[in-house]
């Protein structure tokens, strides 16, 4: 098969334990884009968490696209373009806010290029800080200062409390919503409907191309719609066993160029 675009997933996957793309998986991402082939981004993170990791792959000057917030935006990396985007209704806010402080966890969103949250000390706050770059704001009243659409929320706690608490968050929120931890201590909330596959099925037919000439590689649950839509669904060594399951080839881990290899393999061979 002739594979012309490859689609992936960042933390786990295109990046090894120090958050970093490994020489030899950025030389057959760069060469594979020399032949023409797309590389696209694929995270649950905002965009401006993406660009760092787009621009060391000069997604620009190729004319590539970022999947962010698990497919709730899609950003034309050349014009800077917002060629898709779902938000949250305004007024679901306060009542995922009022949610978060009823079951005792902490909470935050994105506004530009900052994280809003109501406990700047709370670890997972400033991991979401650390991963994506972008600074914490605290503010007094999350539910009065957030009045503006958001792409999703995150509520944040110790994993084992967390899985106590999604099934209560998901009954309150209805059908209407998505509600899914990404990570064990991150419980996401996004408009019902948005995950990758979906993101990718507008993005393909927005430049042409059929699933069957994609690959996507992954390691999170979030994945595993993308895995599974995909020409071939590759999953990381290190992913989750749904995942594994799920994909038609499994790679070496992502700190041992798992991305690299699938690439050189399917798409430079």
């Amino acid at each position: 098969m002739n594979y012309k675009i490859i689609v992936l997933d960042l933390d786990g996957t295109l990046t090894n334990r120090d958050k970093i793309i490994t020489p030899r998986t950025r030389a057959a991402l760069m060469k594979a884009q020399e032949a023409g082939k797309i590389v696209v981004l694929a995270s649950g993170r905002p965009a401006a968490g993406v660009e760092p990791l787009a621009k060391e792959l000069e997604l620009s000057r190729f004319g590539s696209y970022i999947l962010s917030y698990n497919g709730g935006m899609i950003t034309n990396c050349r014009t800077g373009e917002i060629v898709f985007s779902v938000l949250l209704p305004v007024e679901t806010n306060r009542k995922i806010i009022e949610l978060s402080r009823e079951h005792r966890v902490d909470i935050l969103t994105y506004q530009g290029e900052e994280i809003i949250t109501n406990n700047m000390e709370c670890p997972y706050a400033v991991k979401e800080s650390e991963i994506n770059h972008l600074p914490l704001k605290q503010v007094e009243d999350m539910a009065e200062y957030v009045d503006f659409q958001v792409p999703k929320f995150l509520m944040m706690d110790d994993g084992d409390y967390l899985a106590t608490v999604e099934p209560k968050v998901k009954a309150a929120m209805g059908r209407d919503f998505s509600v899914y931890r990404s990570e064990p201590y991150f419980l996401e909330i996004l408009p019902k409907g948005i995950d990758k596959a979906r993101s990718l099925e507008r993005l393909l037919d927005r430049i042409g191309l059929t699933k069957e000439e994609m690959i996507a590689c992954g390691d999170g649950y979030n994945d595993l719609t993308m895995i599974s839509y995909a020409g071939l669904g590759v999953a990381m060594e290190n992913a989750v066993l749904p995942v594994r399951k799920a994909a038609q080839y499994i790679t070496a881990s992502n700190n041992d160029d798992g991305v690299g290899l699938v690439v050189e393999k399917f798409m430079l061979s």
